[in-house]
């Protein structure tokens, strides 16, 4: 029996915004600076996509004060090793690999997250995914310097990348196959044997759909925040509107509230289909 373990990155795996460890700094860009508001404008000034703004804000960032060797593919996977992750995820993999294996279930692991996808294979856990859908730039064959953005993932595009995992698709091109009828138990994927894990407010409708489809859906929250009005409000919604199975902090340790919920969702899993 084969499962996928689908995960958003940022706020899932790791703290923050992973573009704020290590490239807006190194850009001159802190918390306080109008990075954020600007590209919040100049979006609805545009009528443009979120994520394709942002991109493009952040390259033009890069230009303006002579940095564009900051946004190349090495300088990014540089940045990535500064993302904080949550406790536990460096081990997580390989602990619930086990667990799985023990049950006869073979697990594929994978992000979809509007982060950088440079900077994710930057950290320790990259080795660990069969494939990593992010955004990501079109380089300049020369200089390496990202010239514009080859994909952008956001709120609803990342539902369209869970039907190419579903359907084995591995790459962000193929337009064909994605399209075409397969049937549900022929996919390597089917929904009812998918994970998902997400934060935020760009995983609703993912988390949605997979568990519509009788997969699973995780709510992960930053546990430091938990005292938080807008993390409990959150929560909160999450809920009252069915978006995800369970709601769990962000800590992959072993036997953590996350780990032992996931542990029995594969045994759910393997007992219904394996």
């Amino acid at each position: 029996m084969q499962c996928a373990l689908v995960y958003d990155f940022d706020g899932t795996l790791a703290r923050g915004n992973c573009a704020e460890h290590g490239l807006m700094p190194a850009l001159g860009l802190s918390e306080e600076s109008d990075f954020w508001p600007a590209v919040n404008r100049k979006n609805r000034e545009r009528d443009g996509d979120e994520i394709l703004t942002y991109l493009g804000e952040l390259a033009k960032r890069a230009r303006d004060v002579g940095k564009h060797d900051e946004l190349t593919p090495e300088s990014l996977r540089m940045h990535g090793q500064s993302i904080p992750l949550f406790p536990g995820v460096e081990d997580w993999f390989d602990g619930i690999n086990r667990f799985a294996s023990d049950q006869g279930i073979a697990l594929s692991h994978y992000i979809v997250s509007s982060g950088l996808e440079e900077m994710i294979r930057g950290t320790p856990v990259a080795k660990h995914f069969k494939k990593i859908f992010g955004c990501r730039y079109h380089y300049d064959e020369d200089t390496g310097h990202a010239k514009w953005p080859a994909v952008a993932i956001d709120y609803t595009t990342k539902t369209q990348y869970l039907f190419r995992i579903n359907k084995g698709i591995e790459n962000s091109w193929d337009n064909v196959t994605i399209n075409e009828y397969i049937e549900p138990r022929d996919r390597p994927f089917p929904f009812d044997h998918v994970i998902y894990f997400g934060d935020g407010d760009t995983d609703i409708p993912a988390m949605k759909m997979v568990k519509a489809q009788g997969g699973c859906s995780l709510a992960v929250f930053d546990g430091d925040k938990w005292g938080e009005h807008t993390t409990q409000e959150k929560i909160e919604k999450l809920i009252s509107e069915e978006r995800a199975n369970y709601v769990v902090p962000g800590n992959y340790n072993t036997g953590s509230q996350l780990d032992v919920t996931v542990r029995g969702v594969l045994r759910l899993y393997k007992r219904k289909y394996g």
